[in-house]
């Protein structure tokens, strides 16, 4: 019936069903869905159609639709509800998520809600959000499947029947001892493939990859990369089994971080989407733009240092922009590769050594290149092969120079525990310009006689 309906089309479906009262082919409709896309829906629905559209589904498919929104609108959802139907569906939500909704928050709020809560989902949660933001125990889940050590194949399996409908995953699980710590993991494939009395124990993989509840969101994201995991366990500090980490949750662990680093290379400040006010984007923009503004100064200063060098050899202005922007976009390409570096890449002295290196070979190839290229069009220009030989020669020194700040910023910044991302493009773009024309000017002043 849905296959090949668009999200606008299903849309209108649904309004279609509201406005004529037809629950049935409604809920039809609805049961055919991802909460995805029940989500998509409900925030593309006029608003006097949100409130009878809720009233349709079950806790279990708005605790799914609450997952997939963002917090304001998850805070519109649920002042639609009643305190009742409230409890129910975070009683429904995973953990993780409910935690991240409830942090968000007043106190006084994060207390109604947890009190209307059944006791034992409350205590969950309020343990979660005890753990540091950014976390792998603020974001880890308790619902998994664990098994003691003494059990067979066919106890697993029948546990499975039990709790498979309430557990995040069941591709791995997890083996614990008499004090709950973690001695194994089990695969489901291996699971299946083993006689039914075959005690558990034989068929575990004693080597556990897993990760501390302190451990950092990022570091875990780049874990289950790393071995290509499906879900992470999440230990204490006395190896006891605590919760385990989902690979959709990595997912948006890697999306957040990637936009955040994307917003500290342009330097726009955090938090800025096609939503945000004017003069709020405005205002989170303007502290580096302002920083940027009296770093340019200094390019103008050295500018009218060498006013006297432009009278005489007025076609080094023509060259100016390019100098300038040539030697930021390089050092601004070369920054965006060590930070995508870093962030998926173990660093020690060799890598370090390794990749200065290599971006110094890069930089000279582009900056001969470029360097020859632009002397051999500067000559043909003027007519004068003393300004090419400047031009060109200022090329190569300011791109390999480029390159290597580019390279070296975000790896000094890394060394003493600052976020790379935060060496941002504008910044070395800026930076970049005024040593250029430094160099630029310092070239065609000691040839100056040659070049009039």
């Amino acid at each position: 019936m849905v296959k090949n309906l668009s999200q606008t089309e299903l849309t209108l479906h649904v309004i279609k069903y509201l406005k004529e009262a037809k629950k049935v082919e409604l809920q039809l409709l609805i049961d055919e869905l991802h909460p995805y896309d029940i989500a998509q829906i409900y925030e593309s629905l006029p608003s006097k159609h949100q409130q009878r559209f809720l009233s349709i589904l079950d806790t279990a498919r708005l605790a799914n639709i609450l997952e997939e929104l963002e917090w304001e609108q998850q805070q519109s959802v649920l002042s639609k509800l009643s305190v009742e139907k409230v409890s129910k569906v975070m009683d429904k939500m995973d953990n993780d998520d409910l935690a991240n909704l409830l942090d968000e928050l007043p106190p006084e709020n994060q207390e109604t809600f947890l009190a209307v809560m059944k006791k034992e989902e409350s205590i969950v949660v309020q343990s979660l959000m005890n753990y540091e933001p950014e976390t792998a125990g603020r974001l880890m889940t308790n619902r998994f499947v664990w098994i003691p050590h003494h059990f067979t194949v066919r106890d697993v399996v029948n546990k499975l029947r039990h709790y498979a409908e309430i557990a995040e995953t069941i591709n791995y699980l997890y083996v614990i001892d008499s004090n709950k710590k973690l001695i194994g993991v089990v695969s489901y494939r291996d699971l299946i493939l083993s006689d039914p009395d075959e005690p558990i124990k034989n068929i575990m993989f004693e080597r556990v990859i897993s990760v501390t509840v302190d451990t950092d969101q990022e570091e875990a994201a780049q874990l289950i990369q790393r071995y290509d995991f499906l879900a992470v366990p999440v230990v204490d500090h006395d190896q006891v089994l605590v919760g385990i980490l989902t690979i959709d949750d990595m997912i948006d662990v890697v999306v957040r971080e990637a936009t955040e680093d994307i917003e500290k290379l342009s330097a726009s400040g955090k938090n800025i989407d096609f939503d945000t006010k004017a003069v709020i984007a405005a205002y989170r923009r303007l502290p580096w733009l302002i920083l940027l503004l009296f770093i340019g100064l200094v390019a103008g200063t050295i500018v009218s240092t060498f006013e006297a060098t432009i009278e005489k050899a007025v076609a080094l202005a023509f060259f100016m922009p390019m100098i300038a922007g040539m030697t930021g976009n390089t050092g601004t390409q070369s920054l965006a590769v060590v930070v995508r570096g870093l962030i998926t890449r173990d660093i020690n002295k060799g890598v370090v050594i390794k990749l200065i290196l290599r971006e110094f070979s890069v930089g000279v190839m582009i900056g001969f290149t470029c360097g020859i290229l632009i002397a051999i069009i500067a000559y043909f220009w003027q007519g004068n092969p003393i300004l090419g030989l400047v031009i060109g020669s200022t090329l190569i020194i300011t791109l390999i120079i480029g390159t290597l700040a580019g390279t070296i910023v975000p790896l000094i910044l890394h060394r003493f525990k600052i976020d790379p991302a935060v060496a941002s493009g504008p910044l070395i773009t800026t930076l970049n310009d005024v040593l250029s024309l430094f160099i630029y000017f310092g070239i065609a002043t000691l040839f100056i006689n040659r070049l009039m």
